[in-house]
């Protein structure tokens, strides 16, 4: 499975343990994880897939594939700015979000358009948006939301 993982591209270390432990615990599940590919929440679930051996896609708003971070295998770039954030969400089978403004909020409504079930840590209270705990009950709701619509 394929999960998006939205957040501040700028976080306190609180949320960026968070969202490495989400990205540790869906690559140790096998999922890939799919990003905004730059900082913050994206640069800290990659590196915690990264380091589990898991995959990561950074969905990058500039046109240089070398702005993703250290921790993106595949990187694509748009040149779309914030409109890429579409193309975030479509690419997941699901979307786990960490913290955020304005541009996760973006993202959240995309989630909605597209019926793809969300987990929230600390997140936008949105409509669609399962409010848990730990990066633990983020990634077991994803997983059975999603097997559930498939």
């Amino acid at each position: 499975m394929r999960v998006s993982v939205i957040g501040g591209g700028t976080v306190d270390e609180a949320a960026a343990e968070q969202a490495r432990a989400v990205g540790r615990l869906l690559g140790e599940r096998d999922h890939v994880v799919v990003c905004g590919g730059l900082g913050g929440v994206m640069a800290a679930a990659c590196e915690g897939a990264h380091a589990a051996g898991g995959e990561t896609v950074g969905i990058l708003p500039t046109a240089d594939r070398r702005d993703a971070n250290e921790y993106v295998d595949t990187a694509i770039a748009t040149g779309l700015g914030h409109a890429r954030n579409a193309l975030v969400v479509m690419n997941g089978d699901a979307v786990v979000a960490v913290d955020g403004g304005a541009g996760t909020l973006s993202e959240l409504g995309f989630a909605g358009v597209f019926d793809r079930p969300v987990a929230g840590l600390g997140t936008h209270d949105a409509p669609g948006v399962e409010a848990v705990d730990s990066p633990a009950e983020a990634v077991d709701y994803v997983e059975s939301a999603s097997s559930s619509q498939h």
